[in-house]
């Protein structure tokens, strides 16, 4: 089932929103990939947890996966994995994934709406992105180093903001996607593409340029760049 697993009223003013159009939502509000007929698809879900920070109101969790990874290695992602045959469902597998990957405190998370089904052609998974309101939160990293290399509450904010946005392409003309490059993760694929919907969705979109087009191995690269000299300085 999708749509809103609460009152919109019951969940914060900033994202009732979200709750509210989450029924009127299909596949096709986020993505234009399909599974072809007969194509055997893996059950999978993703947490998108929004909390409040004093400093920088609404974030939203991210974690950066292991370089180590058969799969995603580096990339930035929300927690979510493979559904297992002891879960209650898509809300479920959504939540344990994200106390196995971030150590979070699922008893301070409140899921409110769950949203359509998506195919990853990449890795054969049909993800149901899970919603949820961080309502009291909890202190989290990465559980396994093998696993997680990173974990982060990101700001709305930061996301938002244009000087942080771009899009991405692989060479040869293939496929082009939205990106971000935010408090130093960079942001890209299936995880980028369901954000920049849900800040449209949300209100919480800035005008930013769709123009700016990188290719995506020397916007990693360049990212990657950065990142080393930041290190360096810090540890210097």
């Amino acid at each position: 089932m999708t749509g809103p697993l609460v009152h919109p009223g019951d969940s914060p003013e900033w994202l009732r929103a979200l709750v509210e159009i989450s029924g009127e939502l299909d596949a096709r509000t986020f993505t234009r990939f399909a599974p072809p007929s007969g194509t055997p698809t893996r059950a999978a879900s993703v947490l998108v947890l929004f909390g409040e920070h004093a400093e920088h109101r609404p974030d939203v969790l991210l974690l950066r996966r292991a370089e180590t990874l058969g799969s995603h290695a580096g990339q930035v992602a929300f927690p979510g994995g493979g559904a297992e045959a002891g879960d209650d469902g898509p809300v479920d597998t959504a939540l344990r994934e994200a106390e196995e990957e971030t150590g979070v405190d699922r008893s301070g998370v409140r899921p409110v709406a769950v949203l359509p089904e998506l195919y990853v052609p990449v890795s054969g998974f049909a993800v149901t992105p899970v919603l949820a309101h961080w309502q009291e939160p909890s202190p989290v990293g990465p559980v396994d180093p093998a696993e997680t290399a990173a974990v982060a509450r990101v700001p709305v904010d930061a996301l938002a903001d244009p000087a942080n946005r771009f899009q991405v392409r692989r060479p040869g003309g293939g496929w082009k996607g939205p990106a971000f490059e935010v408090e130093g993760l960079f942001v890209w694929g299936f995880t980028a593409g369901l954000l920049s919907v849900l800040l449209n969705l949300a209100g919480w979109e800035r005008e930013w340029d769709h123009t700016d087009v990188r290719d995506l191995d020397v916007a990693l690269a360049e990212h990657e760049a950065r990142t080393r000299r930041r290190s360096g300085r810090s540890a210097s």
